[in-house]
C-alpha cells in the first residue's frame, strides 16, 4: 500500500511467508514508522498506530491479528519508480496504550530485521575439515524458504580435523558472528528487493559505486541539515603476538599485519596508539594465528566518526548503511569517501521524512580531490 509522504512515498508489506500489500485499516492507522540499520547492532524498526475501537469489545487492528508478533513486515521507500528496502523483518514486541482518553489509544510494534530468524534456537553442531565460509553456506541453506540468498567471502583458514574442529554451541546467528569476527569479517542480511535478502559474510564492503554525496555549505546543492566530526585517538588498536613453530616448538613473533578494511579511505591514517595482545595465538598454528592477528586488527573501532542529518527531499535518495558515501564542502580534512555505519529513518506518513546518520573511517585527509555529487 502506496502513501503519499512530500513526494515520497512508502511501501508496507504484511503477511506471513509471503509478505502482501498492507490493508487500508493499516496504512491509515499508521502514525509513524523508524526503521535503523546499524552495522554494528543489526537493523529493527518500530511503528506506531492509532486504534480506533471496533464495536465495544475490542480494537480492530488487535483482532485481525495483522501486525500480530512474529509477522513479516518489509518497508521500503519510492523517491521514484522502483521501491528501496529499508528492511524486511519480523515482529517481536508489542506495546499498547489505552490513552487517558476515547480515541487515544496507540499500538507500538517492534521488530527486528530477517536474522532473528537465526536466532530462535540453540543448536549443537560440528563441522570437520570444513573453512569456515561453507560453514557458513551450509548454515545459511537452510532459510532460502525466506528469500535468504547466501553471499559468503572465502575464508583463508582451512582447519584440519586433527588439529581442531569447528563447533556451535549456539544460535545459527550467533555462530555466524563469531565465525564472522574469527576472519575479521561482518555477517549481515541486506535487503535486495521487496522479499529476497543477501547474506553477506565477508570483509566490510568497501567496493562499487558510492552513494550519492552529502553535500555541505555549497548553497543550492546542500543536501544536510547537519553533520559533526570526531577524532579520538584512542580507538585505533594494534596486535601484537606470537606462536609456536610446529616443528622446533620455538616462539615466533607475528609480523605487523594488515586490516581487511580496504581500500583505505583516509590518506592520513591514525596511529594505533593501544596495543592488544593476542594470547590466543600461542597455542595456535600460523595460518590461524595470522587470522587471529589480522582478525584482531580489522575488528577495532575506526577512530573517526561523523554523524549528522540528511534533507531527504534534497537528497532524494534512501541513504543506505554498509557501504560507501561521499563527503563534500567540509575541506580536505573530512572531505572525502566514508563507511556509513547507521543510518535511522523516521517516516511520518503525508508528512515527514529524516535519515539521521554515522559515518567512519580509519583516519583524516581526503585521497581523492574530487567527490562525484
Amino acid at each position: 500500500m502506496l502513501n503519499n509522504l512530500s513526494g515520497i512515498r512508502l511501501l508496507l508489506l504484511v503477511g506471513d511467508s509471503v509478505p502482501l500489500p498492507a490493508s487500508h485499516e493499516v496504512t491509515s492507522a499508521l502514525q509513524q514508522v523508524e526503521i535503523t540499520n546499524d552495522s554494528g547492532q543489526g537493523d529493527g524498526f518500530q511503528m506506531t498506530f492509532s486504534l480506533a475501537r471496533s464495536g465495544i469489545v475490542d480494537y480492530g487492528l488487535l483482532q485481525n491479528g495483522s501486525v500480530d508478533p512474529m509477522k513479516r513486515m518489509i518497508i521500503a521507500v519510492m523517491f521514484g519508480g522502483l521501491p528501496e528496502v529499508l528492511i524486511d523483518g519480523v515482529v517481536t514486541h508489542h506495546q499498547f496504550n489505552p490513552g487517558d482518553q476515547s480515541g487515544q489509544a496507540t499500538l507500538t510494534v517492534t521488530g527486528r530485521d530477517l536474522s532473528v530468524l537465526l536466532d530462535l534456537e540453540e543448536k549443537n553442531a560440528t563441522f570437520p575439515n570444513q573453512p569456515d565460509f561453507l560453514i557458513a553456506s551450509g548454515v545459511l541453506a537452510s532459510y532460502a524458504k525466506f528469500g535468504i540468498v547466501p553471499l559468503p567471502t572465502p575464508t583463508t583458514d582451512f582447519p584440519i580435523m586433527l588439529d581442531r574442529i569447528p563447533r556451535q554451541q549456539e544460535t545459527d546467528l550467533q555462530f555466524l558472528h563469531r565465525l564472522a569476527r574469527r576472519n575479521g569479517f561482518v555477517f549481515y542480511l541486506e535487503p535486495l528487493t521487496p522479499g529476497v535478502s543477501q547474506a553477506y559474510f565477508g570483509p566490510e564492503n568497501r567496493l562499487g559505486l558510492p552513494q550519492p554525496a552529502l553535500s555541505v555549505n555549497l548553497g543550492a546543492t546542500t543536501n544536510t541539515k547537519s553533520i559533526r566530526f570526531t577524532n579520538d585517538a584512542l580507538a585505533m588498536v594494534g596486535s601484537r603476538g606470537a606462536f609456536v613453530e610446529p616443528f622446533t616448538k620455538s616462539s615466533v613473533p607475528l609480523p605487523a599485519l594488515p586490516s581487511l578494511k580496504v581500500p583505505p579511505l583516509a590518506a592520513k591514517p591514525a596511529t594505533a596508539n593501544r596495543i592488544r595482545l593476542e594470547r590466543a595465538t600461542a597455542n595456535q598454528g600460523p595460518a590461524t594465528a595470522a587470522t587471529t592477528a589480522v582478525a584482531s586488527v580489522t575488528n577495532a573501532v575506526d577512530p573517526v566518526t561523523a554523524e549528522g542529518e540528511v534533507d531527504s527531499l534534497r537528497y532524494g535518495h534512501a541513504l543506505r548503511a554498509r557501504k560507501l558515501v561521499g563527503v563534500r564542502g567540509v575541506g580536505l580534512t573530512y572531505d572525502g569517501f566514508w563507511y556509513v555505519r547507521r543510518v535511522t529513518h523516521t517516516i511520518v506518513p503525508r508528512g515527514h521524512y529524516s535519515q539521521r546518520f554515522q559515518l567512519s573511517r580509519e583516519g583524516t585527509m581526503a585521497l581523492t580531490p574530487v567527490v562525484r555529487p
